[in-house]
């Protein structure tokens, strides 16, 4: 389907009408042999409304071709066809196996929109069992495809790393800047990251066992976007900074952690995560604050890569000025009720980096604190 004129494109919110055919087709394009399955169902029932403000009932939904979803969205630009095209590949990258008529039938999509997107190779190699070479294309494909060492300047490294998700285990100055963070006042967004790290056991890039300094750029969107750091909250903070971003190769991050801790495709990523599979089918509500993510990625004001931002030079002001300035809206009621927490919170924080944080200050010999941080849901504010 051809692009339309600049006086033909259609550049309003998709209404109800719409956002049926669109849930139609990637239901059509996703759905395996006997039908969607339940995590599928969830997270289409979750995204669309999310990101549209209309509720689609997966069971609802008549099957509708790729070239007819394509004609329907003939007036629609480039960008909207490719967010339509990634909201596709969501529900088929949870499928383990990935069945190949499934990801042939997203790639088809793909092209009767006209739409070129990086993920559609990894989702092919899934599909046939190529799971080296997947995340191969991750690199080729994805957000880290451009890297070069003049987008390490606001990761503050003394030499640039020898690739984008490298580790910096020997830089005292970047340690010691990133440790200065703990002098700014109480909440300020740097003193926040500080206490995060703290609390659990983090040692800050530079050092040995940190995590790659680009990595280490997520960490300050936890304190930003108030999300903690269990596993079910990356799922929410990169699906935040994925969609913050009109890179469109920025998809290829929430893509990522799917693929780690839903599935487990994926065997490591960003330089440090392991696969931890199952965490986005673990309970109805994942989908629900992974969703709220996107949401409010989208609403942030402009286009942000949030892990190229040096963050240093925000560090000194308080989160909620920042939170303005990048136009940072509050969770959904629905993504709180679903367990959403931020890092200071009940459940804000693993075990295993509670017990992290508790030997780090044992060998530091210092008090421990977790700043309000507790490893139970229900454990007293």
């Amino acid at each position: 389907m051809p692009l339309p004129s600049p006086d033909e494109v259609d550049l309003t919110p998709p209404a109800a009408a719409e956002v049926e055919l669109l849930a139609r087709g990637v239901v059509t394009a996703t759905s395996p042999d006997g039908g969607p399955t339940d995590l599928q169902r969830l997270l289409i029932e979750a995204v669309f409304p999310a990101m549209t403000g209309h509720t689609v009932h997966v069971p609802d939904l008549a099957p509708l071709a790729g070239a007819d979803l394509a004609e329907a969205l003939r007036r629609r630009d480039a960008a909207f066809r490719t967010r339509i095209v990634q909201v596709a590949l969501l529900p088929a990258l949870v499928l383990r196996p990935l069945p190949i008529p499934v990801s042939d039938r997203v790639a088809a999509l793909a092209g009767e929109l006209g739409v070129d997107e990086g993920m559609l190779d990894v989702a092919r190699r899934f599909a046939a069992g190529s799971l080296g070479l997947a995340a191969f294309d991750f690199e080729r494909n994805g957000y880290t495809a451009g890297w070069g060492p003049d987008a390490a300047a606001p990761l503050h490294v003394s030499a640039p790393p020898d690739g984008a998700w490298a580790t910096v285990s020997d830089d005292p100055a970047l340690a010691g800047r990133w440790s200065a963070l703990g002098d700014l006042p109480r909440g300020t967004l740097g003193r926040g990251v500080w206490e995060l790290y703290r609390a659990r056991g983090f040692e800050f890039p530079g050092r040995p066992g940190s995590a790659p300094p680009l990595l280490a750029q997520h960490d300050w969107v936890h304190v930003l976007a108030d999300y903690g750091t269990t596993v079910e909250s990356e799922l929410e903070v990169f699906a935040f900074i994925a969609r913050a971003n009109d890179d469109m190769r920025a998809f290829s991050l929430l893509a990522m952690v799917v693929s780690l801790f839903e599935t487990g495709y994926l065997r490591t990523g960003a330089g440090l995560f392991e696969y931890d599979p199952g965490h986005l089918s673990a309970g109805a509500g994942v989908a629900v604050r992974l969703a709220d993510g996107m949401r409010r990625g989208a609403l942030c004001e402009g286009s942000i890569d949030f892990l190229r931002l040096d963050w240093f030079t925000l560090a000194d002001l308080p989160v909620d000025e920042v939170r303005r300035r990048f136009g940072v809206v509050a969770k959904s009621p629905a993504a709180v009720t679903a367990g959403s927490v931020g890092p200071w919170e009940p459940g804000g924080i693993s075990p295993f980096q509670a017990r992290a944080g508790q030997a780090q200050a044992d060998a530091e010999g210092r008090a421990y604190d977790t700043f309000g941080a507790s490893t139970s849901t229900t454990s007293a504010r």
